[in-house]
């Protein structure tokens, strides 16, 4: 039952967050912070991440191709499709749960353990708008970061395969191209969205309803991770399954 009050409490706290909005002049400088925090701090993580799994993705599919009728090409063809349909939107996801969710997490869970969120609330404001809203909003240049992801991990791909010896920059590069569906992009994104969504509202949810103390924080944080995760993983067979079937 106490999932149930979990899920119905997540709810609400969404359907609260269009509520009474902070003053736009506030609104603006908020959101601009959490843009910052959320997105250009996640940057460095994601490009080093993306470059280096891609790399890792071409390497293995070139070590796997033994025989001598299937085309060195295929090689940037099978990084092209893992790093746009699975790597780029939901492994730098699960990723970003971990670091963008724990931050939300705990920045907001000090603040209920401070008794900063109950001073808002006596101010007149509300709460939840003025903590959640910025961060949903700015995860809408989501969709930047995973484009990025997307572009080192085949340039990466491009360069171990050349530098590695395990094939020629132009097979690589026709693989790439080599039945090329428009679709699987907007496929991508339409999951990025989404996932941009559960990263801003999941770990919200567990900083604000936190009860208890500092080490209560902690706690908090790998609790959200693992939801945010869980909820991600879920989310990408359903929409896999509506999208691509």
């Amino acid at each position: 039952m106490n999932y149930l009050h979990n899920i119905g409490s997540y709810f609400l706290m969404i359907v609260e967050m269009f509520r009474k909005p902070t003053k736009q002049s506030v609104m603006k400088n908020l959101i601009l912070k959490e843009v910052e925090d959320l997105v250009i701090g996640s940057l460095g993580i994601v490009a080093f991440i993306s470059f280096f799994v891609g790399g890792v993705i071409t390497i293995q599919t070139a070590l796997n191709i033994t025989s001598p009728l299937i085309p060195k090409y295929l090689v940037g063809f099978a990084t092209r499709q893992s790093v746009i349909l699975e790597f780029a939107p939901t492994f730098i996801s699960v990723i970003m749960a971990g670091k963008v969710g724990s931050f939300i997490t705990s920045s907001i869970g000090t603040m209920r353990v401070t008794e900063q969120i109950d001073a808002l609330e006596v101010m007149g404001v509300n709460s939840i708008n003025y903590l959640v809203f910025p961060k949903m909003i700015a995860m809408l240049l989501y969709p930047f970061v995973i484009s990025i992801a997307m572009f080192l991990g085949i340039i990466g791909g491009m360069a171990a395969c050349v530098y590695g010896g395990f094939s020629t920059l132009e097979d690589y590069i026709t693989g790439i191209q080599l039945d090329f569906i428009p679709f699987h992009m907007a496929y991508a994104f339409i999951k990025t969205l989404v996932f941009a969504f559960i990263l801003a509202t999941i770990p919200s949810f567990h900083g604000y309803y936190m009860k208890g103390g500092a080490l209560e924080v902690g706690k908090a944080s790998t609790v959200a991770f693992v939801w945010t995760s869980v909820v991600i993983i879920l989310l990408n067979y359903i929409l896999t399954q509506m999208l691509l079937s």
